[in-house]
């Protein structure tokens, strides 16, 4: 099974209602889990649901919301840097699509004793989530109702799914609820984990799409730029009234050129005229002198080679070029002998 992108959001998670109803009788609400900011890229704006969407929402009913419990099994759709600092966090790992073990059972019930206990003088609810709202979280509030109210099994989950305005779906979770027996209370007293308060006071700005390439404003690289008008790496606005062939209808993105940083040119010293003779040896060429420089002619003037000894070439005047072909001149025809 491929793993889930950091970001992605849960499977059929927009089909589901956001928020459900109080259950009555009870300081009880589910709902869905909320994505922080992150996730907004993915949604659109009607389907958008975090930590402060959820507080707003319960503040229109005239709710306030006191206690998170998380039940999802993974710590990616927020943190608790993003919730309200006027909310409680406790996360409670729960696996998914199997019924909660007696060591899950007893911390959500021990967190919800310990919450009634302390907001005994107010009306603060308990929001309980996993994915959805609805499997698991039906589950553990059927189960304390059950089990610590004393409720009917079958209208602990009809008032749930009344509640939430979705069915609990897992078929093991019902058949628990229904046939299984009941689970032990005892332990519920002891000290629970201490939830974690919200730290956020309004909601972070979300950090830009992931791998989403958006051409970058460069207004700010140019301090004669008062973002009014054509910009001036962007050339001179287009003009309809251009003859054809002077329009420019490709405008590109054109930033100054850059002074790249190039050394000063080293004048070449001053040679002297050196003398060069046919027999010269190379061995005695010294680091630091320079060789002689390369004859120079023009066309109008006849040629000069300065390197030449005084009194023109040593050779002796004469024809010293041998033939390179010789052609022996005899009969066309020979006999043999």
């Amino acid at each position: 099974m491929p793993a889930k992108k950091k970001n992605a959001v849960p499977d059929r998670w927009t089909d589901y209602t956001a928020v459900g109803k109080r259950i009555p009788g009870t300081r009880f609400i589910a709902f869905k889990v909320p994505l922080k900011q992150s996730f907004r890229y993915h949604l659109k704006q009607s389907e958008v649901f975090g930590p402060f969407d959820l507080v707003h929402m319960l503040e229109k009913e005239g709710q306030e919301l006191g206690l998170i419990i998380d039940l999802t099994f993974t710590t990616r759709y927020y943190r608790v840097e993003d919730l309200p600092n006027t909310l409680y966090h406790l996360k409670i790992f729960t696996a998914g699509h199997e019924v909660p073990n007696d060591a899950t059972i007893l911390s959500f019930k021990k967190a919800v004793r310990h919450f009634l206990r302390d907001n005994e003088n107010n009306d603060k609810l308990i929001g309980v989530h996993c994915t959805h709202g609805l499997n698991r979280t039906g589950y553990l509030i059927c189960r304390y109702l059950i089990d610590v109210d004393g409720m009917n099994p079958q209208k602990a989950i009809d008032l749930f799914n009344e509640s939430r305005g979705h069915s609990i779906e897992r078929q093991n979770y019902l058949e628990d609820l229904r046939m299984g027996h009941k689970r032990s209370n005892e332990g519920m007293e002891e000290p629970v984990q201490e939830p974690a308060q919200g730290l956020a006071t309004e909601p972070q700005d979300a950090p830009p799409p992931p791998h989403h390439h958006h051409r970058r404003e460069q207004h700010n690289h140019d301090p004669s730029f008062n973002g009014q008008g054509h910009h001036p790496w962007h050339g001179e606005p287009h003009n309809p009234f251009l003859p054809f062939n002077q329009k420019n209808n490709m405008t590109w993105f054109r930033p100054p050129e850059q002074q790249f940083f190039r050394p000063p040119l080293i004048p070449h010293p001053p040679q002297g005229v050196r003398p060069c003779f046919p027999n010269q040896s190379v061995t005695g060429f010294h680091l630091g002198h320079y060789p002689p420089p390369i004859p120079f002619d023009r066309f109008d003037q006849p040629f000069q080679n300065p390197g030449a000894p005084p009194g023109g070439s040593t050779r002796p005047p004469g024809h010293h070029r041998k033939p390179r072909y010789r052609h022996r001149k005899g009969p066309k025809d020979r006999t043999p002998q």
